[in-house]
């Protein structure tokens, strides 16, 4: 990082990165062959001619190159919108989790130099696409099935991306934007990409596997090896279940209070503290807090988050500590004792499909505000995000502060992704910074003016996060009703994939148990 914010500004200087290993942990491919399993759409002679190829590659037997016509045989008549559509899952299942929040770190510091990211990946647009959407790349060179008129033809484009070909697609990219490869830099974790390691002035492996790592040792080009992603040890397992279980001895811990006082206030603050305190400490997150005097200054208020991680809840009980309910997704209260716990902890379920429900569920949240005093926690983005982009917000938060005639307090959270993103069980030690702004006043807002205040708190957020903040246009074409016509479904987004002439081809199919095969 520090090289980096050091280096030359410019678009002369190009940042290219490979996919697998070095943005995201382990393989997209691996992971694209897993999900085909699982949904069965993989006959067994599919299956076995597949690990037959794979395993002639790892014997060396066969080239890169063969492993993608293999391959690309199985896509055979498949139609390449179904595999758009396949990758784009993909993501929000397994790849958005494996990216490693310190190469976004190193991206998002290369966009800020004003240099020209770009992706060079071996690996296909389908597996890509999705992440460099979210990372803010917009160029991608990569490997390419052939298409005719929308459809595979079971054949591949050569030269594949892969070795000399990478070397081939830099320099493309050269010629297209003027960049001097000789300033530049690549990351990469394989000595498969040794040609265009060799190419640009800044070689930089990462998470370099035992060949590469001897190669930089001798040319002295800098290593850094991220653990934040990939497979957990028993030392995260571990942390991750006392943490989790951690919720139930709390409020154990809290029996004998109420049992004494009889008061349950005062027995639900020592066990939401108490749970902040451990679960953090057993995980090893630490936080760095800004604005910390904000969370004192306005109470009873409606705090609201950006939700990123299941961690969030500890940071926000180590934060918040007392006199504090929440709101949750009504499926919470169907699990055993935690439903329980946090339902006696204050927290509201609410059924977030039926929007009337939900504004009648979190009735009782005005009176706790009114009456008891205790200030509310929400997230107005209703469910965790899949990074650590902002979603838009829901407006139940903002009509509760203003029926309650209190101040909204935001609490911007900035990278509990580091700890556990979504669909990730273990949580990992990081470090999550927190900023808590200042105290927002709702005793002018109305509902005709809501639309307004809404955006302009979500603008608080972006700004924080360094993230583009939402224009009024924008905010009125989203909040514009639907037409009243059943608008036709877009067509989906089309990736630059080279195609051939058009020939006759075989009938269109979709992707089947037969079909579909995964590189």
């Amino acid at each position: 990082m520090e090289e980096v914010l050091q280096s030359e500004p410019g678009p002369h200087i190009a940042a290219l990165f490979d996919f697998d290993g070095t943005i995201i942990s382990g393989y997209s491919a691996t992971a694209m062959l897993r999900e085909k399993f699982q949904r069965r759409e993989m006959s067994v002679e599919e299956i076995a001619e597949t690990a037959q190829v794979i395993a002639q590659h790892s014997l060396g037997t066969i080239g890169f190159s063969g492993l993608m016509s293999g391959a690309a045989k199985f896509m055979k008549g498949v139609e390449e919108e179904s595999f758009i559509e396949f990758g784009e899952e993909l993501y929000k299942k397994h790849i958005a989790r494996k990216i490693y929040p310190e190469a976004r770190a190193i991206i998002e510091a290369h966009q800020a130099k004003g240099h020209r990211v770009a992706i060079i990946s071996s690996a296909t647009i389908y597996q890509i696409e999705p992440t460099a959407r979210d990372l803010g790349i917009e160029d991608i060179k990569c490997s390419a099935y052939e298409i005719e008129d929308g459809v595979f033809t079971g054949e591949i484009i050569r030269p594949l991306c892969f070795g000399e070909g990478k070397v081939l697609a830099a320099e493309e990219l050269a010629a297209e934007y003027g960049l001097d490869l000789d300033q530049s830099f690549f990351y990469s974790d394989s000595d498969d990409d040794i040609e265009l390691l060799e190419r640009v002035g800044k070689p930089r492996p990462l998470n370099p596997n035992l060949k590469l790592k001897a190669i930089a040792e001798e040319n002295g080009w800098p290593v850094q090896r991220f653990g934040s992603r990939g497979t957990p040890s028993w030392v995260d397992y571990t942390r991750t279940i006392y943490a989790t279980g951690s919720l139930v001895g709390a409020f154990a811990a809290g029996l004998p209070i109420w049992a004494l006082t009889r008061s349950q206030r005062e027995a639900a603050n020592f066990s939401i503290g108490l749970f902040g305190d451990f679960a953090t400490a057993i995980t090893g997150v630490e936080l760095d807090v800004e604005g910390e005097k904000n969370l004192w200054a306005a109470r009873p208020c409606v705090f609201i988050f950006n939700h990123q991680s299941k961690a969030d809840v500890m940071i926000l009980a180590k934060l918040i500590r007392r006199d504090m309910g929440g709101v949750g997704k009504k499926e919470i209260r169907d699990i055993p004792i935690l439903g329980k716990l946090m339902e006696w902890g204050g927290t509201v379920f609410v059924d977030r499909a039926d929007g009337k429900s939900a504004i009648k569920a979190m009735e009782p949240l005005v009176d706790a505000i009114r009456i008891e005093g205790k200030s509310i926690c929400i997230s107005p983005e209703g469910t965790r995000s899949l990074t650590p982009k902002l979603e838009p917000f829901k407006k139940g938060a903002f009509h509760l502060a203003m029926q309650a005639g209190v101040p909204i307090v935001p609490i911007v959270i900035h990278n509990a992704t580091d700890v556990a993103p979504k669909n990730e069980f273990v949580m990992r030690p990081a470090t999550v910074r927190v900023t808590v702004l200042d105290p927002v006043e709702t005793s002018k807002w109305s509902a005709r003016t809501l639309n307004n205040h809404v955006r302009d708190v979500r603008n608080m957020f972006l700004r924080t996060l360094g993230q583009a903040e939402e224009t009024v246009a924008e905010s009125v074409a989203k909040d514009a009703p639907p037409p009243e016509a059943k608008a036709e479904k877009p067509a989906p987004k089309k990736v630059p994939v080279k195609k051939v002439a058009a020939t006759k081809k075989p009938p269109a199919k979709k992707a089947s148990p037969r079909k579909g095969g995964a590189t």
